[in-house]
């Protein structure tokens, strides 16, 4: 499938990219993930970006990075930058690390060392309980929605409220499909899915359909077919690879040849019609995911003429 057709170059962010877009997409903008779509180009973003150098003035991709291992993300981020013109933005969306770790504390400090039985006891435990799986779930799970899942489709989430409260309209989709459908939620209403994920479902169905995959596992003992299990599922997507907070983030920008990284609001931008785009909040200011951090960063422009280190020698000389 080609490019969707862009905005020519000349309003300031007139040129929009969105990387790893999911279901969050706008028609006016040039949007990829693993698969096509209408309105979607297909593309594995472990791959070079098939754009030509500067040929967009803002770069968005949202809960995607924590999904490349550590090692990868240098390239994923020089590609967004290689995208970028000079004085272009770049605005990256992770979960916060720095949110889960404080909730956590702030859920521990809520258990008294006692326990007395008590409503509210038993309330912090359970909220505990939520923010454990928040820090360690989604990054050490060996199947498909792990714990954090098995919670979100049970009849009985005492502490739904504090959980919607925490995560917004990605868990609020798993929590109101309850009872519905088995299958979970579909539609443009449904959580992303991370694009290896679906990358890597396309990989199996082929060799399912070779039959090369049951020929592998029939050669292998029941220790060495549990760990292929594993690492293929770890491989895939879902898990999350890496976590930053505000200070790890604006460093990993900054060694990716990034300036002047600034955490944002969900409704904040360099551009002023950020908020009108509803990519990070709906219209009535509902955040979609808020246990995020937001933060944008500044493809540097190139040095004037004159400010050069050779300029600078030739008038020494």
């Amino acid at each position: 499938m080609s490019p969707p057709a862009r905005p020519a170059a000349g309003e300031a962010f007139a040129r929009r990219l969105n990387l790893g877009c999911g279901s969050r997409y706008r028609d006016d903008w040039t949007n990829v993930d693993v698969r096509s779509a209408p309105g979607v180009l297909a593309h594995d973003l472990r791959d070079p970006l098939p754009f030509a150098d500067a040929s967009y003035d803002f770069v968005y991709h949202s809960h995607v990075l924590e999904h490349f291992r550590p090692a990868d993300v240098p390239a994923f981020l020089r590609e967004c930058r290689r995208v970028l013109r000079p004085g272009g933005t770049l605005r990256v969306v992770v979960p916060d690390l720095e949110g889960v770790v404080r909730g956590y504390l702030a859920a521990l400090d809520r258990c008294a060392d006692d326990d007395d039985g008590s409503a509210e006891r038993t309330a912090a435990e359970r909220d505990l309980y939520w923010m454990t799986l928040e820090l360690y779930d989604q990054t050490t799970r060996e199947r498909s929605g792990g714990r954090m899942g098995d919670l979100l489709r049970s009849a009985d989430v005492p502490n739904e409220r504090f959980i919607r409260e925490r995560c917004g309209m990605e868990v609020a989709h798993w929590l109101d499909a309850r009872g519905k459908a088995p299958a979970g939620p579909t539609g443009d209403a449904a959580p992303r899915r991370s694009p290896w994920r679906r990358a890597a479902g396309a990989v199996r169905r082929g060799l399912r359909a070779l039959g090369g995959r049951a020929l592998t596992e029939r050669a292998l003992g029941s220790i060495d077919r549990e760990a292929l299990r594993i690492g293929r599922f770890r491989l895939a997507g879902e898990v999350h690879q890496w976590m930053y907070d505000r200070v790890s983030l604006a460093r990993t920008l900054r060694e990716a040849g990034f300036v002047e990284p600034i955490r944002r609001g969900a409704g904040e931008s360099a551009w002023d019609g950020w908020a009108d785009q509803r990519l990070d909040a709906e219209a009535d200011g509902t955040i979609y995911k808020p246990d995020s951090l937001f933060m944008e960063a500044t493809r540097p422009a190139p040095p004037a003429a004159g400010d050069r280190p050779g300029d600078q020698a030739g008038r020494t000389a």
